[in-house]
């Protein structure tokens, strides 16, 4: 059964830079829509990025458009999440999804049942 693995979270700055990975164990993401979402204390779990499949197509929330880029390394065994000039309002658990369908992904809430859902990554953001 696959499983995800994310890492690369961490206390910044506003303005800094942060590279987020997830490594899946027990398969690859060949196939699949694959995307991050994050949830800040309190608030409602939120997509964030995602790539489609086929076809690889990317997707963003507005607010991040810009800013962040999405990708995944070529043995479909990564994905990352390159966040640039990031902002106080990026502080959230960041999860790393796997879908059959990149819309839901982009639709997802926190009543969303994921096919596979890592256990997230925190990121805080301080002005």
């Amino acid at each position: 059964q696959m499983q995800l693995k994310e890492s690369g979270g961490g206390s910044v700055q506003t303005g800094d830079s942060l590279k987020l990975s997830c490594v899946t164990s027990g398969g690859t993401f060949s196939g699949t829509a694959v995307g991050w979402l994050r949830q800040a204390p309190g608030k409602e779990r939120e997509f964030v990025a995602a790539i489609s499949a086929p076809g690889g197509g990317t997707y963003y929330q507005d607010s991040v458009k810009g800013r962040f880029t999405i990708s995944k390394d070529n043995a479909d065994h990564t994905l990352y999440l390159q966040m640039n000039n990031l902002k106080p309002e990026d502080t959230a658990a960041y999860y790393c999804v796997v879908e059959q369908r990149v819309s839901t992904i982009i639709y997802s809430t926190s009543s969303t049942a994921h096919r596979v859902l890592g256990q997230g990554t925190q990121v805080t953001v301080s002005s």
